[in-house]
């Protein structure tokens, strides 16, 4: 180690976009920070900026300063200021891969309009990073990563190899005191030469023997200009061994190797607290944005992008793109943290709920235009899966006045169950009636002067959110009668309904009914081609069908269906049992504890009090099979109201608490779907659900972000706080050992803790705070924010949280965990049709099938004409993933940004190979017919 012969010092800003205060008000100093640094570019051609790697900052300040853009533009191609190449910094734990590769996507098109991204992973300030980075920055041609928070104790140099699962490497730059180690430099010109010696010195301790390249020394802070003097400045420091320059980022990097032989290797992803905090309180505190964030993406990239590019509808693109816009914004790594202010929290909500609305609008303008072709009595089912289902829809069907024939497969009769179900070839489909509807909607009495405002209730046919398919005057009894259903008689005219009114006479007083053609929802069981669409209709009864599956029985608290059987006990918890021997107890229980911590960091009060005993427990049985049963098991509980922060202990009023779990087992499916609702009265508090393991366990695996990530019992510590070992799943998260094992199907992305030397998983359900950061916290050293109120952060009202518990044995990747788990969180999805009702079904159309051990499908999107797929192989071997079912004239891979590649084989059968390494992400595309 050495002193460095020259210093790179990059002026910048780290740009929170919103966090303590909300975007607007955060964006009002944005633009005068970036007036001031841009008119000292203008004059002084020495000054150097680098705008936080994030191309956000640059949209919101053109967006109101327009005029400016030919400035920047200028300032980028000179090399004097650096952007990119992220569209945000993200919080990469809590939003999607595909969500990180559209920012990164964006990020780099968006640069390249401006004259260029500067070509580093810049990641200054996120709470870890995914294992998978290196792979993705790799993919988009970014050979180095540059980081702060994560790095492990051991390393002790500024540079290392950081491998990706799939042994892709990136050389990393760690910057050891952060993004901010030089942010002093300039605070008094007079100390300038003192403290760039002490810099240098700094510096040295983690360079490499004999490094003879520049050292980097980050210059600037938080929403913060740097000094407008600062080339002058730069030049009056006198190190009679060292030169320090400005430069950017970009700059910098230039000077470096991108080859990582001979630097010490990290593998996977960067969660340690051992040289800086990764605050891992953001995984569950407002676990609503979370669960919003996960179902908006979903939408998108499951659903209404393949859609529409399989149907290859382009004509929906702007919507999806401004989707997507608001996806990327959402994941900023202080919006989806929650870890801001009442009113960030709300702008993420709605930002996340149009994301959402948008994915919904095309999903139901494409499956409109598909559903033309089906009967109006009928439905047209969308499989979002790449592989063959057969599945349980729900359909709103008409049900016959009169009808009582049970609906069964070979060997059982459903008593209740008065509709039957047939896809396109005729046969019946297995249907169960789950609830009816009304068919009395109103029965009044009215005053005749007041027919004329009861008419105005008609709105052309609609009429109590139905359409009028008959209506009849009786002038005898004075009745006026309407018959509504889903659809309607074009021709019905109201005025009609009014000359007849007149005709009829005069009377004191009407009766008025609104009468509704008798529907009930029903669970069919539907099969579906991959990435396909079935249509299916009611039919007269009788109808029989074989589902294939053993059905959903129920006895007393008990519920089975030949490949699980849950019985609930006396203390509301779950037994779960597989034909195989596998078998758990006590799962489901609840624990409240306090919680006096803030958003980034859960904190037990001193003297804390910890409820899981329920005072009373029912169980009540809501559906019982064939198809499906759902149980709910209702758990009252008292828990303290609130904490006092300052005596370290909760309060002594108690509030009561009825938790109701809702348990739905379905027929086929291995695992058990949970439910968990209550209606959160207290504040200050901690809500886990614990999940014993059928044997213990020294490690977790949890699926998120393109891989599966292997965590122990504990955390590696050191830092500013205290390693609590609570992690982040996204997909799933999965224990066990010989004896068999357990996995946690999520909906969202979810903190989880091995507890109890691992014998039992532990599911964050709610964290309710009221301060965005504590100035003291028992656990962290330092602040990590303003201390500044967030009532909205207590969470009170209706929490709801849906996972899924599967029991199993063998190792995650060979026990179908995988498959389980995009069964559970991608179900079918039914468009009503439109057609007159004598038209027949059309037939099944296969979308697109992708086959291979541990392959996952996670996008599919239209790309210039062409549908492009992104594959992920989830196994820990090579696999091969073959594409198929389509007609596919042509194939080639990709790289991450979409760019045409190695040109792949299409064989006899129409099928095309790509092997993949262990845990690879591929992007391949297609030309179909």
């Amino acid at each position: 180690m050495g002193r460095p012969t020259e210093i790179i010092v990059v002026p910048h800003t780290h740009w929170d976009r919103e966090w303590y205060e909300p975007f607007q008000r955060f964006r009002l100093r944005l633009v005068a920070l970036l007036d001031e640094v841009f008119d000292r570019m203008e004059r002084d051609p020495r000054q150097r900026f680098t705008l936080d790697g994030q191309l956000a900052a640059v949209d919101d300040y053109l967006e109101v300063r327009p005029e400016r853009r030919e400035q920047v533009i200028a300032l980028v191609r000179a090399g004097r200021l650096a952007v990119g190449p992220w569209q945000i910094l993200l919080d990469e734990f809590l939003c999607s891969g595909e969500n990180i590769v559209r920012n990164l996507e964006r990020g780099l098109a968006r640069s390249a309009e401006l004259g260029g991204a500067m070509p580093v992973g810049y990641l200054p300030d996120m709470f870890g990073h995914i294992a998978q980075m290196p792979q993705l920055l790799a993919g988009a041609g970014l050979a180095h990563a540059c980081v702060f928070r994560g790095v492990p104790e051991r390393m002790h140099r500024h540079a290392f190899a950081w491998q990706a699962p799939d042994g892709t490497t990136v050389r990393t730059e760690y910057l050891p005191g952060g993004y901010g180690n030089a942010a002093g430099l300039m605070e008094d010109p007079a100390q300038i030469t003192r403290r760039a010696a002490d810099l240098a010195g700094k510096l040295a301790d983690w360079r490499f023997d004999g490094e003879d390249t520049p050292a980097l020394a980050m210059y600037g802070t938080d929403h913060a200009a740097p000094a407008p003097d600062a080339p002058d400045l730069l030049a009056a420091a006198d190190l009679a061994d060292t030169r320090l320059r400005l430069g950017t980022l970009a700059e910098y990097f230039a000077t470096q190797p991108t080859a990582v032989d001979g630097l010490p290797v990290v593998r996977g992803e960067l969660r340690s607290h051992a040289r800086a905090n990764i605050l891992p309180g953001v995984i569950s505190v407002r676990a609503h944005l979370k669960r919003a964030m996960n179902r908006a993406e979903r939408r998108v990239e499951r659903y209404a992008e393949p859609l529409a590019a399989l149907t290859h509808d382009t004509s929906v693109q702007r919507f999806l793109d401004m989707a997507w816009t608001r996806l990327i914004d959402a994941s900023c790594h202080d919006s989806v943290t929650g870890c801001g202010c009442d009113e960030t929290a709300e702008q993420v909500a709605a930002r996340l709920a149009e994301a959402d609305q948008l994915g919904r609008a095309v999903c139901d303008l494409v499956g409109a235009r598909l559903a033309a072709a089906v009967p109006r009595d009928g439905y047209l089912v969308f499989n979002p899966t790449p592989a063959a289902r057969t599945a349980l829809v729900f359909l709103d069907v008409a049900t016959p006045a009169d009808a009582t024939v049970a609906v069964a497969d070979a060997t059982v009769a459903v008593a209740d169950a008065t509709v039957a179900v047939a896809d396109t070839t005729g046969r019946g489909v297995t249907a169960q009636v789950l609830d009816r509807g009304r068919t009395l909607l109103a029965d009044d009495v009215v005053p005749a002067a007041d027919l004329p405002a009861v008419l105005t209730r008609v709105h052309g046919r609609e009429l109590y959110g139905q359409e009028v398919a008959a209506w009849s005057v009786s002038p005898d009894d004075a009745t006026l009668t309407f018959q509504v259903t889903r659809h309607g008689d074009p021709a019905f005219d109201v005025a009609d309904v009014r000359l007849a009114l007149a005709a009829a006479g005069p009377h004191d007083r009407w009766r008025v009914r609104i009468l509704a053609a008798p529907r009930a929802t029903v669970a069919a069981l539907v099969e579906v081609p991959p990435l396909g669409r079935a249509a299916v209709r009611p039919v007269p009864l009788p109808a029989t069908a074989d589902p294939g599956f053993a059905p959903v029985t129920v006895a007393g608290r008990s519920v089975d269906n030949g490949l699980l059987r849950v019985d609930v006990a006396e203390d509301g918890t779950l037994a779960l049992t597989t034909p195989d021997g596998v078998t758990v107890d006590g799962v489901g229980r609840v624990v409240d504890g306090g919680d006096v911590g803030d958003s980034y960091n859960y904190a037990p009060p001193a003297t804390d009090e910890v409820i899981d005993k329920p005072r009373a427990v029912r169980t009540v049985v809501r559906h019982d099979g064939p198809l499906v049963a759902v149980l709910d098991v209702v758990r009252e509980y008292r828990w303290p109201v609130a904490a006092d922060v300052d005596a370290g202990s909760r309060a002594v009023d108690h509030e009561t608490i009825v938790v109701t779990t809702r348990v739905e087992l379905r027929c086929g499916e291995p695992f058990a779907r949970l439910r968990v609702e209550f209606d959160n009265r207290c504040d200050d508090h901690r809500v886990r659900l614990h999940l014993p393991l059928p044997s213990p366990a020294d490690t977790s695996s949890a699926e998120g972000q393109f891989a599966v990530v292997e965590r122990g019992l504990t955390a590696e510590g050191g830092g500013g706080e205290v390693p609590l070992p609570t992690f982040p799943a996204n997909g799933f998260v999965a224990a066990g050992g010989p004896d068999g094992a357990l996995a946690v199907l999520l909906t969202q992305p979810t903190e989880y803790e091995l507890t109890d030397s691992g014998r039992e998983l532990a599911v964050t359900l709610l964290r309710s705070i009221g301060m965005l950061s504590r100035n003291r916290h028992a656990l962290r050293d330092e602040p990590a924010g303003p201390q500044l109120p967030t009532p909205e952060a207590q969470c009170r009202g209706l929490r709801t949280v849906e996972l899924a518990v599967l029991p199993y044995r063998g190792g995650w990747h060979s026990a179908g965990v995988l498959a389980a788990a995009e069964a559970y969180r991608h179900e079918l999805l039914a468009f009503p049709g439109t057609a007159d009702p004598a038209t027949d079904l059309p037939a099944p159309t296969v979308g697109l099938a992708v086959d291979g051990a541990g392959v996952a499908l996670t996008s599919v999107r239209d790309r210039a004409g062409r549908t492009e797929v992104r594959l992920v192989a989830q196994t820990p071997t090579d696999t091969t993933a073959v594409l198929g079912g389509a007609a596919i004239r042509a194939a080639c891979r990709a790289d991450l940004l979409g760019r045409p590649g190695e040109p792949l084989t299409v064989d006899g059968d129409g099928l095309v190979r790509v092997p993949l390494r262990a845990w690879e992400i591929a992007t391949v595309q297609l030309d179909l017919n």
